[in-house]
């Protein structure tokens, strides 16, 4: 069953120096109980995308067109056009979002424990000791120990790690449909990374929810995601299941990622490749595809063709997905 289904979503950012093309005619679906990884560069557009599905960006500051239906208790929702009053009852009760980092995310003047059971209260007209028991129930299961009495602990007397795991708590206290995983393990060592991984992949089974995972870290996507999409400046240029993408990479900036990460499975290892120059400007991207000035293989392509025309995302083998010229007559 589809759970969300985004079509043409663009936010765009008016400022002094031009139009802001954060996100650019994005189409997508998210079915439900499977994990869906966003992964690019940073500025790539994947937390700006996810952003407007939550209703977090003012629309004072941004032009949000194209659509977003979340299939909701209540009835399919289109979560661009809702107003703010109707956001707030699917936010943290039917979509919930995990943020990059949780030391900013948790307000330091209140306990762990207020903070979850505020979380409850919003979306459960039920008595405080409901909550409570409810907020130890999550606790023990993202793994905090002694859960009863670390609710009363402030955030700053927890690790990075332990953070992160109360935010999870706190996502999953309303037995969302979909979570939103936005950079989950940022700035975490590898063993944390690794258990948070692992807790998000053992939760989202037991609650049977969907998953949209925002990361840069192909590693991570390898082991947790069903299907991947690749943003590249504003726009989806690769989209497929995760074992296609990481068997035949089609777009050269996939390959360009993929090639960037240690790999056990190789006999030689040699020095890891890099993608040359930047991410362009999103102000002034460069004509034809954008990728095109950093792109390795558009000699392969007829002359000037990637330099004057933007690609369309084409179904190039079963649920592959690629925007790109090389290859097409393959």
């Amino acid at each position: 069953m589809t759970l969300l289904k985004i079509e043409s979503l663009s936010v765009e950012f008016p400022t002094p120096d031009g139009l802001v093309k954060a996100v650019d005619q994005v189409s997508f679906e998210v079915n439900a109980g499977e994990t869906l990884a966003i992964v690019g560069e940073s500025g790539s557009g994947k937390t700006v995308t996810n952003l407007a599905l939550m209703g977090l960006i003012p629309k004072r500051t941004a032009n949000i067109l194209g659509s977003a239906k979340f299939e909701s208790t209540d009835g399919v929702v289109n979560l661009i056009n809702s107003n703010q009053k109707e956001l707030r009852k699917l936010r943290g009760r039917e979509i919930a979002m995990i943020f990059q980092d949780p030391m900013s995310s948790l307000h330091p003047f209140y306990t762990i424990g207020d903070q979850i059971i505020e979380a409850h209260q919003i979306h459960n007209e039920v008595d405080i000791k409901v909550s409570r028991a409810r907020t130890i129930e999550l606790l023990e299961m993202v793994g905090i120990q002694g859960a009863e009495s670390r609710m009363a602990a402030f955030p700053h007397q927890f690790s990075g790690g332990m953070r992160q795991r109360v935010m999870i708590a706190m996502a999953l206290v309303n037995n969302p449909s979909l979570l939103i995983a936005d950079e989950p393990t940022t700035a975490l060592d590898v063993t944390v990374q690794a258990q948070i991984m692992k807790l998000l992949r053992d939760l989202q089974k037991e609650l049977k929810m969907a998953m949209i995972l925002i990361t840069h870290d192909m590693g991570v996507v390898a082991g947790t995601a069903n299907r991947v999409n690749v943003m590249y400046a504003g726009r989806i240029v690769e989209s497929a299941k995760v074992r296609d993408l990481y068997a035949n990479p089609l777009m050269p900036y996939t390959q360009g990622l993929l090639a960037s990460v240690p790999r056990m499975d190789r006999t030689k290892i040699g020095r890891l490749s890099a993608i040359p120059g930047q991410p362009p400007s999103l102000i002034s991207l460069p004509s034809g595809c954008s990728f095109n000035p950093r792109c390795n293989r558009k000699t392969e392509v007829e002359s000037g063709k990637c330099e004057s025309q933007m690609p369309e995302l084409r179904l190039r083998a079963d649920e592959h997905l690629v925007r790109c010229f090389a290859g097409e007559g393959a």
